[in-house]
């Protein structure tokens, strides 16, 4: 056995230890929910999070509120009334999720090209009259060089999706012109699987509805996750082995 090979056994053998103690605390937690139904998680502060940020975007200068003298109206209010639509850090809104998509390309290039090059010298100083020994030393063709080459790339998708919910979210930071930063999540257990939506984002106050719903093609930067745990997604899944080797091997 060659030491390249023995090398690069030794390597994977170090790769499947490492992907191993890595998912070994995942596999015990696994082992000992075995019959249970899987447990939702806490509810949770979004911004004390490991890997929480804070959202910066470009702001306008602020501007200074002005009165009117024997006016009520203060202007850059929305409305004479108290709003009670989601705006301050804190406050609930719904989002309808409402994504219905459809994509359908189909592209083709193809490209071909041939090359050919002759150059030499016939008669070098006479080679013709110097004889036989002659010409195999003296160059003949100075330089002969054929080249093919040709492409074809084909491409297609198709893509249809659709999904319709509504999740609460909460208002987790106001941007310094007044745009809410909103962040839901909602977990429904259903026998032994777990469906997660996520949606976080950023709203203007104007798109939120007067009965504080907001359509989710309104968010910017628009984040939506939608997907579960439990035991059908493990038998969905490739086994761990399976992904080791699926990202070691190269062929």
């Amino acid at each position: 056995m060659s030491v390249s090979r023995v090398n690069r056994i030794v390597l994977s053998a170090a790769m499947l230890s490492l992907a191993a103690v890595a998912s070994g605390c995942s596999s015990i937690d696994r082992l000992s929910q075995i019959g249970e139904k899987p447990k939702l998680t806490e509810i949770e502060n979004p911004t004390t999070q490991p890997g929480y940020k804070p959202v910066q975007m470009p702001m306008p200068k602020p501007e200074q509120a002005s009165y009117n003298a024997n006016s009520l109206w203060r202007n850059g209010s929305r409305a004479f009334f108290k709003d009670q639509r989601a705006a301050r850090i804190g406050d609930l809104l719904t989002v309808t999720v409402n994504i219905t998509d459809k994509a359908n390309f189909a592209n083709e290039t193809q490209r071909s090209r041939s090359n050919k090059e002759d150059s030499g010298i016939t008669d070098f100083i006479g080679a013709q009259t110097l004889g036989a020994q002659a010409k195999k030393v003296l160059p003949g063709r100075l330089l002969t060089a054929d080249s093919t080459s040709s492409s074809d790339g084909k491409g297609s998708v198709n893509r249809q999706e659709a999904l319709q919910t509504n999740v609460a979210a909460v208002v987790t930071q106001v941007l310094p012109n007044g745009n809410l930063v909103v962040e839901g999540k909602q977990e429904i257990r259903v026998n032994f699987e777990i469906r997660e939506l996520i949606v976080a984002g950023i709203v203007r106050p104007e798109d939120i509805q007067s009965d504080n719903t907001i359509d989710s093609s309104k968010i910017a930067q628009a984040r939506i996750a939608y997907g579960g745990r439990g035991q059908i997604t493990d038998v969905q899944q490739p086994r761990y082995g399976q992904q080791v080797m699926d990202v070691l091997l190269p062929f």
